[in-house]
This record gives C-alpha cells, structure tokens and sequence, in this order.
C-alpha cells in the first residue's frame, strides 16, 4: 500500500477489506471476520446483495447524475413515494441528502426556514441532549453533546444548548448529565425552554435510543410521550435522529415507533441504502414543507442532494427489508442476542449493563459493578476491546466517555439483520471472551502500577 491515505485511525497497517457477503467480511490475507458491528451499525440487509449492485449499475448506465435544483428524477420520486409509508410523520415530504451529518444540517435549516415562513424570526435556539451523537460537520457537531468529540473545535461552538441525557443507567450519578425519569427530563427541558424566552426555541433534537455514545441507552417508558407534550405546548419542532436507529435497526421501523411518536422533522440515513451508498434523507411534515416552499422556497443544498443513483439503491434496500420481512428478524434476533449475552455475561463483574432494542445492542464496561465506576480512559479498555474481538474474528464498535464524558467503555453491537442462529452464538461467546481477557488485564495492570506507586 502507498501509505498516501489520511486514515480515520491511529493504526498505520490496518487490515485491506477485499470482500464480504452476508455477514462475513474477508480481508486480503483471506482471515474472515463476522461483522458484528455492521460496519458502523449501517449494513441491515447483508453485504453482498448482487440485486442491489445490479439495480446500482442499471441507473448508473442510464442516467448517473443530475443536478437537483435542475431536474427530478423516476427513482427519487418513486422513492419519495415507497418510504412514506413506513414513515411516522404526517404526510411527509423528503430531502434527500449524502448521509447524517448533511441531514441533520438540513433538518436544522429547515426547522429555522419553518419559523422564518410563519413569521416567528426569533425562533433560532435549538435544544440537544448531553451524551448525544448528531454527526462530525461543525453544525451537527455543536448540536452533539459528546464532549470528547467537541473539545478540540470547542472555540468554533456554542450556539446550540444541552439538557440531559435520558439515561437510567447512570442517572444522577456526578459527571454524568444524565437523568433517568420521564416526568423530570421533561421538565428539565420545560425549564430550559422557559428560560430561552418566549417564541425564541425553534427545536429539540433526540436519538429514540442513543447510539454509540451511550451503547444503546434506552429512554425511560414514557419519556418520548413526555417530551412530545412538552414540544406541543411551546410550539417547539420535535427533530427525531433516525441515522443509527432507522430502518428497522432496534426492531420496529423507526425508533420512535417503539412509543408511538409521530416528530415534526425525521433524520434517517445509514440503513437507507445499508452502506451500498451514501444516502440520507430528512422528513418533514407536509405543513413544513408548504410553508417554507410558499415562502419562497428553502435556501439549501448540497451537490449530491436528491442523487439519482443513492435513491434507487435506496429503494432496492427497502424492497429488500419488506420482502424478507427483515425488520421482524431484527426485533427477534436482538432478543436472542441479548439473552446470549446475558447467559454469558449477565453476573461478569464488570459488565454494569446489558441493554438495547433488536438488533443495536450495548454492553457497559465498568471497573467496578456495585458502584458503576468506570476504567480511566487511559487504560484505553474500549480499543482493547475492539482489538481482542477483532483478533478473535468478530468486529465490534467502541463506546468511550459513557460516565463522565471523558471516562467509561462499551461496545455495541449491531450485525445485518440477516445474521444466522450459529453467528449469534459465536457474537456472544467472543464478547465473553473478549470482557474476561480485556478486563482481566485492566485490573491487573491497575493493580500493578497502585503497587509501584506505593
């Protein structure tokens, strides 16, 4: 290799991905790895689907690009059309876009360009949570809350605030920003919208279930319904993050099905296409969108917007979910994961939690399980983590600064829905085996340097 590529790790010879199918990738040395991960929790139908490269190929050879702000094409408007009916949001428009970074840029303006068109001009504060992920361009990562992510551009951020993260696990604990009852996040959020200034908050931002910043975390009960009320009351746009857990990946539709929520403005990506392209797109409720085109139209746009080719993939993928019934094999397969992994791992002394829906799961790494207290981050126990399962043939992505923004590991878990019986037992045992070594060798090596210290 030329060693001309600017790579997204600190590893200078990682190994060369050459091909994959189903669950499995292979790299150039032939070493096969189950992708328990699927990618960055993004494959949901399976690598290699040859239907989907075939229908890539077939609109690359008849019509490849075309600008959107010039032309509409047969495969974004027969998207636009299949999609909406898996969509919880009322009579929805959509934006196509390159992924979820760009879509939650798009759902920010648009959430702005909504209250420019009614005549609201002071609406320009939006909400987020503590402990989220929104993506890495400079607005999205404003909006984010994950601190070790924000600390090197922190001088390029401040414009968008932070209630707390909803996180039963460790709610209340100090450093955390996190809370875990319904009724009292959404009264923290009331609060926070109160003292903003009448008609001065425009939205509020959530993942359903967080993502890898939290491995997973699941909201209390009633939490969405209670933050819904709370957006109604003071006119405030619900942005619901779809990018992780859309498309069927915890086992409904969309995560904000799990409780019935219907947001004003939906993020999806990542499972749209299930990796085969860079694809994303916002929803929005059919008023938003008429409002802000009778106004005069929305001032935005991306070169790849509205992509000809990314929507047909888009569109395999969906036909591929609905044929093989594959959101129900998510639901399935992510409780049998679960219960593997609680017969493996449930009573480990430091694993503080096992939790998830379908087929996003996270497991929480603690030093010690009574008190919930984490591993420094120097002992680096996520990357050990990532490294020993790798070694072990199973892919697995890292989760770090879970209880302080700085401290504290998981990994998550989050295979293609086509995942067998056979490849969850091995996920399950190798991520046993994985915590026993790694944590093992954390504590001795904590143990160690107390004793050279002393």
């Amino acid at each position: 290799m030329t060693g001309r590529v600017f790579r997204r790790s600190a590893d200078p010879t990682p190994p060369v991905a050459v091909r994959a199918a189903g669950s499995t990738v292979w790299d150039a040395d032939g070493k096969a790895y189950l992708d328990a991960a699927g990618g960055a929790i993004v494959v949901n139908v399976g690598h290699g689907r040859q239907s989907i490269a075939d229908v890539m190929a077939a609109q690359a050879g008849r019509l490849s690009y075309a600008h959107g702000s010039a032309f509409t094409t047969e495969s974004v408007e027969t998207y636009a059309a299949a999609i909406a009916r898996h969509l919880p949001v009322d009579d929805p428009t959509i934006y196509p876009v390159s992924g979820g970074s760009e879509g939650v840029e798009t759902a920010l303006k648009l959430a702005r360009a909504y209250h420019l068109a009614r005549g609201d001009k002071d609406r320009w504060i939006v909400f987020g949570r503590w402990s989220s992920y929104h993506g890495n361009t400079l607005g999205a990562l404003d909006l984010s809350g994950r601190k070790s992510l924000r600390r090197p551009y922190e001088g390029w951020l401040g414009r968008f605030r932070h209630v707390s993260a909803a996180y039963p696990y460790r709610a209340g604990l100090p450093g955390s920003n996190a809370l875990g009852d319904a009724e009292e996040l959404a009264d923290e959020l009331d609060r926070a919208i109160v003292a903003a200034g009448p008609g001065t908050v425009a939205a509020f931002v959530a993942e359903p279930i967080v993502g890898a910043t939290l491995a997973a975390a699941v909201p209390p009960e009633n939490y969405w319904r209670a933050i819904s009320e709370v957006c109604r009351r003071h006119r405030v746009l619900l942005i619901a993050d779809e990018v992780m857990t859309g498309f069927g990946r915890t086992g409904r539709w969309f995560g904000v099905d799990h409780w019935g929520i219907r947001p004003d403005i939906l993020v999806a990506a990542k499972g749209a296409t299930s990796g085969y392209w860079p694809f994303g797109f916002v929803a929005s409720r059919g008023d938003i969108h008429e409002s802000v085109m009778d106004a005069g139209g929305f001032t935005h746009g991306f070169t790849y917007s509205h992509h000809v080719v990314g929507a047909a993939v888009a569109s395999e993928t969906l036909r591929i979910l609905e044929a093989e019934d594959l959101v129900e094999a998510s639901r399935a397969k992510g409780d049998r994961l679960r219960f593997l992994l609680g017969e493996r791992l449930g009573d480990h002394p430091h694993v503080g939690e096992i939790r998830g829906r379908g087929l996003m799961v996270g497991v929480e790494i603690v030093a010690d399980r009574e008190a919930k207290e984490p591993f420094p981050r120097a002992a680096r126990v996520a990357e050990a983590l990532v490294r020993d399962a790798r070694g072990r043939g199973v892919l697995v992505y890292p989760g770090t600064g879970l209880a302080n923004g700085t401290d504290g590991d998981s990994i998550l878990l989050g295979p293609p829905f086509v995942i067998t019986e056979e490849e969850l037992v091995i996920v399950a045992n190798v991520v046993a085996e994985a915590v026993a070594a790694v944590t093992a060798s954390a504590v001795a090596t904590a143990g160690a340097l107390a004793t050279a210290r002393t």
